[in-house]
C-alpha cells in the first residue's frame, strides 16, 4: 500500500475506527450506507459502484471509505479472496478521492525528501488547497477507475509515494476525455505516461555528459506520446504489441528523451529487428579521439540521434543513440553506467523478442564490469539490483503473485490499525503464496517486532527472507544480511555480528565483487566510526589484502578514495598519500591506464 492510502487509514483510526481480531468496530460505521455481508461474498456490483458514486457526489468520498473498508474486512474475513481484492481496491480510490490535496501534498514532500528526489525541477513552491484528489478526474473517469478490475490492480500494484497523484491524475484524465476508446484499449500504456510526466526529468538524465543547451531534458505532451505510440502500434510499426505489454514495462519505452521528430527518424534510419538489435549500439561509431583526450562531455551541436549518428561519439552516447531508438519502435530500454577493471563505461539493455531482458548489449566482457546503473524514470532514481531483477523473472504478473499481493495488502492494513497479529497472519499468507514479495517480508518483520517477538525470532525471519531471494538476488541477500549484523550488535553479539558481516562480503565475491566491495566498505566505515586510526589502518589494510587483488575502479572509488580522504581531513596527508600507493600495489593497477590516471589525481589532491 502507498504512504498516501497508509496516512489516510491512521486518520480513520483517530476518528475513532479500530479494528479488533480483523474486524471492524465503530460508532455508526456504514449505518448511514449499509453493505450486506451477503454482498461481500463476490466482487461489488455495478449497482453497488453506482449507489456509492451517487452517494459520494452529494456527500462526498469521505461518506463511503468506512463503508467499502469494512465490506473489505468482512470479505477477506470469508477468505473471498477475490472479492476482498475487489472490495478493496474500491476503498483505496474511495480513499484516494477523499483525500485533501494539501495532505497529500505535505506527505508527497516529505516522501520526495526522504527518496532524495528534491533536484532542481521537482523542488520549488507548491500552492495546494484542500479540495479532495477526485477533483483532479471528472465522475466519467472515476466510474471508469472503479469498474476496472485489471486497471486497478495495476495502478496500485504500480504507485509509489514519490508520485504527484493529481498531475498523475490530470494526465489519465485528459487522455482519457481526448479518446476513451482509445485509452481503454492502451490504459497501460496511458498508466505508464501518467506516472512518468508526474513531475519534470532531473538534470542527470538521462546521463550527465551532455550540456542542458545541447539537450534541454524536456518531456513532450503526454497526449502527443500517447497518440504517436497508440497509431505506431496499430499500424504495425512497433517491435513489441504495446497492449501486450504491463505499465511496469512501458515507463521503459514512454521515457524518450529525444523529441519526437527524432524518434520518427530513426524508424527510417536505424535497420535492425528486434532479435539483433544490439547492433543499433555499434552504428556509432566510436570516437578514440574524445576518449583520448578526455572530451567525456558532447559539445558543439545540440544533441540529436543523426548528429550522434553523423559524428560518432563515445560509448555513452552509443548507448543514448541506442535506447532511444528502441524507444522509438515500442520496445522498453534502459542505459547502463558502470565501472570496470580500469575503466569507466555505458551500455544498454532492452526487452528482446521473448520477453526477457537484454541488460548487456555494450557491455563489453573484457572490462569485467561490475553491474550498472540505470534511472527509473517513475521515480528518477536509480533502479535497484533486485528490482531490474524483478522485471527480467516477470514473476509479477503469475497469479500467485496476484493471490500474495491481496493477502500483503490486507497485512499492511492491518499493521496501520494495530491488529499487528492479523498483519503477521496475512502477511505470512502472502510469502506462502509467493515466496519473493519483498513488501510481504517487510510487513512480517514490522508485525512480529510490534508483537515483541525477541530479537532472536525476528532475526529468524530475517535470514528466512534472505534465503527467499538466494541466489538471483544477492543485493537482497545482503540487506537482510546486514540488518541481521545491525540486530546481533543492539543486543550486544559483537563478535558473531563481525563474523556473519565479513561472511557476508566473502559470499558476495566472484559473481557479485561489486556488492562484497560495498560489504568490505560497510566494515571500513564501522571502524572509522568505532575505532582509533591504527586499527582503522589494520581494517583497511585487512581489506586490501583480502579484496583488492586484481580489483576495479569501484573498489579504488569506495575504499581507497574514501579511506585516504578520511585521513586527510585529520590532517594526515603523508599518511593518507602511503594508504593510496599501497592500494595501488593490493590492486595491481597498470600504468597508462585510466585507472592509473585516476590515482595519480588523487595523489595530487593529497598533496601538503
Amino acid at each position: 500500500m502507498s504512504t498516501t492510502r497508509r496516512l489516510l487509514t491512521l486518520a480513520l483510526v483517530a476518528s475513532g475506527v479500530a479494528l479488533t481480531s480483523g474486524r471492524l468496530r465503530a460508532q455508526d460505521a456504514g449505518a448511514a450506507f449499509p453493505i450486506p455481508d451477503s454482498e461481500t461474498a463476490d466482487p461489488p456490483t455495478q449497482a453497488r459502484i453506482q449507489a456509492i458514486e451517487a452517494v459520494a457526489a452529494t456527500d462526498g468520498w469521505n461518506a463511503v471509505v468506512v463503508p467499502i473498508r469494512s465490506a473489505a474486512l468482512r470479505s477477506y474475513a470469508r477468505e473471498r479472496y477475490g472479492a476482498a481484492d475487489a472490495w478493496f481496491h474500491l476503498y483505496a480510490w474511495a480513499a484516494l478521492f477523499s483525500e485533501p490535496e494539501n495532505v497529500f501534498t505535505s506527505n508527497w514532500v516529505q516522501a520526495i525528501v526522504a527518496g532524495r528526489a528534491n533536484y532542481e525541477g521537482v523542488a520549488g513552491a507548491y500552492h495546494p488547497t484542500d479540495k479532495p484528489l477526485g477533483s483532479y478526474m471528472t465522475p466519467g473517469m472515476q466510474d471508469w477507475v472503479l469498474t476496472n478490475a485489471a486497471f486497478s490492480e495495476e495502478f496500485f500494484s504500480n504507485v509509489k509515494p514519490v508520485d504527484y497523484l493529481p498531475m498523475v491524475f490530470q494526465i489519465l484524465e485528459g487522455l482519457h476525455r481526448r479518446n476513451a476508446e482509445r485509452f481503454a484499449q492502451y490504459s497501460s500504456l496511458a498508466l505508464a505516461i501518467a506516472l512518468v510526466n508526474d513531475v519534470a526529468p532531473p538534470p542527470y538524465w538521462p546521463h550527465g555528459q551532455v550540456t542542458p543547451q545541447a539537450l534541454p531534458r524536456k518531456l513532450p505532451n503526454p497526449a502527443f506520446v500517447f497518440d504517436r505510440l497508440a497509431l505506431e502500434d496499430m499500424n504495425g510499426n512497433t517491435y513489441h504489441r504495446l497492449t501486450r505489454l504491463r505499465a511496469e514495462e512501458l515507463k521503459f519505452v514512454v521515457d524518450a528523451a529525444a523529441p519526437l521528430p527524432e524518434l520518427d527518424w530513426s524508424l527510417n534510419h536505424v535497420p535492425y529487428p528486434l532479435d539483433r538489435f544490439e547492433g543499433a549500439y555499434l552504428m556509432i561509431k566510436y570516437r578514440e579521439d574524445r576518449a583520448q583526450n578526455n572530451q567525456f562531455v558532447w559539445a558543439g551541436e545540440p544533441y540529436t540521434l543523426p548528429a550522434i549518428q553523423n559524428v560518432g561519439g563515445i560509448c555513452v552516447d552509443q548507448a543514448y543513440f541506442a535506447s532511444e531508438a528502441g524507444k522509438a519502435r515500442g520496445v522498453p530500454t534502459l542505459l547502463f553506467t558502470g565501472t570496470g577493471n580500469d575503466a569507466r563505461h555505458a551500455w544498454f539493455g532492452y526487452l528482446d523478442e521473448n520477453h526477457s531482458w537484454q541488460l548487456d548489449a555494450g557491455r563489453y566482457a573484457e572490462l569485467r564490469l561490475v553491474t550498472g546503473s540505470a534511472i527509473d524514470p517513475q521515480t528518477w532514481s536509480v533502479i535497484s539490483d533486485h528490482e531490474l531483477r524483478f522485471l527480467s523473472d516477470r514473476f509479477r504478473a503469475l497469479p500467485t503473485f496476484m493471490q500474495s499481493r491481496v493477502h500483503e495488502e490486507f497485512a499492511r492494513d492491518f499493521l496501520d490499525l494495530g491488529d499487528y497479529a492479523g498483519a503477521a497472519r496475512a502477511a505470512r499468507s502472502a510469502v506462502n503464496y509467493e515466496r519473493r514479495n519483498l513488501e510481504a517480508w517487510e510487513t512480517l518483520i514490522a508485525a512480529d517486532t510490534k508483537l515483541g517477538a525477541p530479537a532472536s525470532g525476528v532475526e529468524g525471519v530475517m535470514r528466512e527472507a534472505a534465503l527467499a531471494f538466494t541466489p538471483r538476488y544477492p543485493d537482497l541477500v545482503a540487506s537482510f544480511g546486514n540488518r541481521v549484523v545491525q540486530s546481533l550488535r543492539d543486543r550486544g553479539e559483537t563478535s558473531l555480528a563481525s563474523y556473519e558481516e565479513r561472511g557476508l562480503a566473502d559470499r558476495m565475491r566472484g559473481d557479485r565483487d561489486d556488492l562484497a566491495i560495498k560489504q568490505a566498505a560497510l566494515i571500513l566505515a564501522r571502524s572509522i566510526a568505532t575505532q582509533g586510526v591504527p586499527d582503522q589502518f589494520a581494517t583497511y589494510n585487512g581489506i586490501l589484502s583480502q579484496y583488492g587483488r586484481g580489483e576495479s575502479t569501484t573498489f579504488f572509488d569506495m575504499i581507497v578514495v574514501g579511506f585516504s580522504e578520511h585521513l586527510a581531513l585529520l590532517h594526515m596527508r603523508p599518511q593518507a598519500r602511503e594508504a593510496v600507493e599501497r592500494a595501488r600495489m593490493a590492486l595491481d593497477i597498470q600504468p597508462g591506464t585510466p585507472l592509473a590516471a585516476d590515482v595519480d589525481k588523487l595523489l595530487s589532491r593529497l598533496q601538503d
